[in-house]
């Protein structure tokens, strides 16, 4: 598994608002979607591209364009609904699925509840989007759903990560067994769990601050 930390002062400076409990709402999905589209440049970077020769208002030239078949971009339900477009205004011609998962309180196992993807992901890239990589127990079940229907390979974007949630995901799918490319990309890992499987100091409940408590 590779994981990559986006050390940028941009990034830094926005994820500080995103902690602050004092951030209302609105100013939450805007700062969550900036920094989703900041990510996403890193997150992209391995997609495959295919030569072009185009004419510009001068002359000819050589360029490049994103290969097929376009990406699937994967939200998890809720709060991952609010990194989509954040994304798809990076990748406006990828296809969108959804995963919707909830996790137990008490054992804090997730369990999906409802999938909605194409049966067949042979050769395609999946970028899954969820705000948390926290015990890593979400993460684990979408990665192993999209490796079961053929993803070529699977990036997570993550506002934050835990120590124990990266460890158990490089832990499940070893490098030497799971032949499928695996990335994390995330703004920052935080120093740990608490006894509730929250990050510390994290930012709180992501789905409440961009949605409302529920």
């Amino acid at each position: 598994m590779y994981t990559l930390v986006a050390d940028h002062p941009l990034i830094a400076h926005k994820l500080t608002t995103l902690r602050d409990v004092r951030t209302p709402t609105p100013e939450f999905r805007r700062l969550a979607d900036e920094l989703v589209t900041l990510l996403a440049y890193e997150a992209t970077r391995h997609l495959p591209v295919e030569p072009v020769v185009i004419e510009t208002p001068v002359a000819t030239a050589e360029g490049v364009k994103l290969a097929g078949p376009p990406a699937m971009i994967v939200p998890v339900l809720r709060a991952g609904i609010g990194m989509l477009d954040g994304m798809t205004r990076l990748l406006p011609a990828a296809a969108v699925g959804f995963m919707g998962l909830a996790r137990d309180e008490d054992t804090l196992v997730a369990t999906a509840y409802a999938v909605r993807l194409p049966a067949d992901l042979i050769g395609r890239e999946a970028i899954v989007l969820d705000p948390m990589l926290a015990t890593g127990g979400t993460l684990e079940v979408v990665i192993r759903t999209l490796i079961d229907r053929g993803a070529a390979g699977v990036t997570a974007i993550c506002l934050l990560a835990a120590p124990e949630g990266l460890a158990r995901i490089a832990a499940t799918f070893p490098e030497e067994e799971v032949r499928v490319p695996i990335r994390v990309v995330t703004a920052a890992i935080d120093a740990r769990l608490n006894e509730r499987g929250y990050i510390v100091p994290g930012l709180g409940d992501a789905g409440d601050r961009l949605f409302g408590a529920v």
